[in-house]
């Protein structure tokens, strides 16, 4: 058994395959050097105080202390004929079984000019580079404003930092929140000191070898000693081409996170897997939200481990509860469902300056998902009834 992928999904199939009686040798190989941690508090804590891995490991139960770890090379190329994954040390693993849990990276533009002082956050290495470069007084400019680029924005704003927020969009986070709440969400950061460049893009990073400055398509220039580009990811699937794997959002497979597309046990898990879910109708999606990774993983242990063994396989349709929680300054953000799936939406409890509640609907009119700001007890009847609707 091969787990390619050496984060939170890697390990949660790792584990879900012994919890179904699965006891043969498990290897897990991965790209980085650490094994699984907790990666939310990249863009928080980790960032702030400088947290080790050992605070951000995720505990391991004792089914899986007999796994095999590979760590510190990623898989260059999949060969289904051969069974084999290649990893960029040259090394070759031979597998009967396969599970990608290969993940995402941080999706970069072309953009010209120097490029010391920029920086990606995916890994607790690029946490640790990014907390060096971030000191008051300084300039940081973070190309984006979905979730990460406005944690970002109000990590470096508590560190004493001038921030500047360059995006295409007209709000932050517009895509999962709209426009009403993006526009309330901007205020706050405004009120902090963050400056917003929205409806523009970077076009130019200058300076001789470490970036001084970036220009905007405006043609206005911003001081920079730091750059932050989080505009967004890609899966991390270029390894698994010329074999068959429908590969267009992630690799697409089934209700058991089986692969489609080929008679190998193979199977995808966590956000490189564009998966079916009770909750997204007759869609299949690649979503990544800090739960996906365990269900996913959960639900292809129990497949593979059921196909290996020859049991029954389960049957019934796969279903897991989207949800994702955003900390920024002393705000709280927290939603259940798919809100940017919606199609209106509406403010049910308080206003979107204060705590508030906002629930969104989709094109039939029916509530598709909830977004809560300071009100994370209030949201609760909402998961519960999300989970009832979809048990029903």
């Amino acid at each position: 058994m091969l787990i390619v992928g050496g984060g939170l999904g890697g390990l949660r199939t790792a584990e879900a395959l012994r919890t179904n009686g699965f006891i043969g040798e498990i290897v897990i190989v991965g790209d980085e050097e650490y094994q699984p941690y907790n990666r939310p508090p990249l863009s928080k804590e980790a960032l702030s105080s400088g947290l080790s891995h050992d605070e951000l490991k995720f505990r391991q139960r004792d089914s899986v202390a007999d796994v095999t770890w590979i760590l510190g090379s990623a898989a260059e190329k999949l060969d289904t004929d051969t069974r084999e994954v290649t990893l960029a040390d040259g090394s070759v693993h031979s597998f009967d079984a396969l599970v990608i849990a290969t993940g995402i990276r941080p999706r970069v533009l072309p953009i010209p000019g120097p490029t010391q002082g920029l920086h990606t956050l995916r890994t607790l290495n690029d946490a640790h580079s990014l907390k060096a470069a971030i000191r008051p007084g300084c300039n940081v400019v973070i190309i984006g404003s979905g979730f990460i680029g406005c944690e970002l924005a109000a990590t470096a704003t508590a560190l004493g930092a001038q921030v500047y927020v360059v995006s295409l969009d007209d709000q932050p986070m517009i895509m999962p929140m709209g426009a009403d709440l993006g526009a309330a969400m901007r205020k706050r950061h405004e009120e902090k000191g963050v400056t917003f460049h929205l409806g523009h893009t970077v076009t130019r990073f200058n300076g001789g070898t470490h970036i001084e400055s970036v220009t905007l398509d405006s043609g206005e220039t911003l001081p920079a000693d730091v750059v932050v580009e989080a505009i967004g990811s890609v899966p991390n699937t270029e390894w698994l081409r010329d074999n068959g794997l429908n590969l267009d959002n992630g690799v697409l497979v089934d209700s058991n996170m089986r692969a489609v597309g080929s008679d190998l046990p193979i199977y995808a898990v966590g956000d490189a897997a564009n998966h079916p879910n009770r909750f997204y109708g007759d869609q299949t999606r690649r979503i990544e939200h800090w739960n996906m990774p365990t269900e996913t993983g959960k639900r292809a242990g129990a497949a593979l481990a059921a196909e290996l063994v020859g049991s029954k396989v389960p049957t019934d349709e796969f279903f897991a509860l989207p949800a994702f929680w955003s900390d920024q300054y002393e705000f709280q953000l927290q939603s259940y469902g798919l809100p940017g799936a919606a199609s209106t939406s509406k403010v049910v409890s308080g206003e979107v300056d204060g705590p508030c509640i906002v629930e969104y609907f989709d094109s039939t009119n029916q509530i598709c998902g909830v977004i809560g700001i300071d009100t994370v007890k209030e949201l609760m009847p909402y998961r519960r009834k999300f989970l009832e609707s979809m048990q029903s």
